[in-house]
């Protein structure tokens, strides 16, 4: 199963962002498809961290505009909520000890762990510091939908 970082969230739902018209193709083929794909739940509190910030962007996204985007993702049936479970702690200490994550790459061994805890090995992202997660994948943006 392919799961969703949030920058790619970011990029579809912000159409001023770089890569923005990858990450709607991406979103659409995953949400409207029926292979099961996830969406681990830290994502969801930091994409609306980002997309909310007047620092980040001007206009920063409404509250109503963030909540229909997560409405409409979240109602995708082949979407799969990557929650953590009762092995997630296990997978974190390994993710931080084996990246020795520290700083802001500790949030992203979150992301990691939870992923693993579900059987999830690739994350769709343009995030490179997922590349220090041994034994976790990622693919990036620019290659096509079908290719998850």
């Amino acid at each position: 199963m392919l799961a969703v970082d949030t920058n790619v969230l970011v990029f579809a739902h912000r159409s001023e962002t770089p890569h923005h018209d990858a990450a709607v193709r991406w979103v659409t083929f995953l949400s409207e498809g029926s292979v099961p794909w996830g969406l681990p739940v830290f994502c969801i509190g930091e994409f609306v961290r980002v997309v909310t910030h007047s620092k980040i962007f001007d206009p920063p996204s409404t509250i109503e505009q963030v909540i229909g985007a997560l409405e409409s993702l979240l109602a995708s049936p082949s979407l799969r909520l990557l929650n953590p479970g009762p092995e997630y702690h296990a997978h974190y200490f390994e993710a931080i000890r084996s990246s020795r994550a520290t700083g802001n790459l500790a949030f992203d061994a979150q992301i990691a762990a939870v992923c693993r805890e579900h059987g999830v090995t690739t994350l769709l992202t343009d995030d490179r510091d997922f590349s220090r997660f041994p034994g976790f994948g990622t693919l990036p943006l620019d290659g096509p939908p079908t290719a998850g």
